[in-house]
């Protein structure tokens, strides 16, 4: 697939790490993604290749770390709720030992499950789970009382989970 940004084609299949995918690739990516149990055997069908090639070929994404992993997804309020936030994070000062320090107290913290460094404004928007509103101000506070940089923050609560769903393998040229 090739998109057009600002005038400039970018071929998507050809990853930075120089690992070229062609289409069986992305078909087998888009496949796990959606179904990540399905067996060796089903996907070499889905994908009409026989068994050995397909494993091969997941052999070559996961060692080219273009498949990270496999995982379930969890639904969490089935056995236990859980009050979702959204925090964008300003920094006090933009030095490199001041990223450091915020991302250092960020991974240290497993209720902040995801953290993106961004710009236009704000520093960082983190995704926070916690038990409660409660036990959301006590994490808040912690970082506050740190020491590592927070000179604004905004919270945003989820009140209703609308979409939750991983990006596609592939975007729609039109989409763009």
């Amino acid at each position: 697939m090739i998109c057009r940004t600002m005038g400039a084609r970018i071929d998507r299949r050809t990853p930075p790490q120089g690992v070229r995918l062609d289409d069986r690739d992305l078909k087998i990516l888009a496949i796990l993604q959606r179904e990540g149990r399905i067996t060796k055997s089903e996907l070499a069908r889905r994908v009409n290749l026989s068994a050995t090639p397909c494993w091969a070929r997941l052999q070559r994404l996961e060692e080219a770390g273009i498949i990270a992993g496999y995982g379930a997804r969890i639904a969490f309020q089935q056995f236990d709720p859980r009050t979702y936030a959204f925090v964008t994070v300003e920094l006090e000062s933009h030095r490199t030992e001041d990223f450091e320090r915020f991302e250092a107290f960020v991974d240290s913290v497993p209720e902040i499950f995801e953290c993106f460094a961004v710009g236009g404004g704000i520093d960082y928007v983190l995704k926070i789970a916690a038990a409660d509103v409660e036990a959301y101000q006590i994490l808040l506070e912690a970082m506050l009382g740190a020491g590592v940089g927070v000179h604004r923050y905004w919270t945003y609560f989820v009140t209703k989970d609308v979409k939750n769903a991983p990006p596609p393998v592939e975007l729609r040229d039109d989409a763009l």
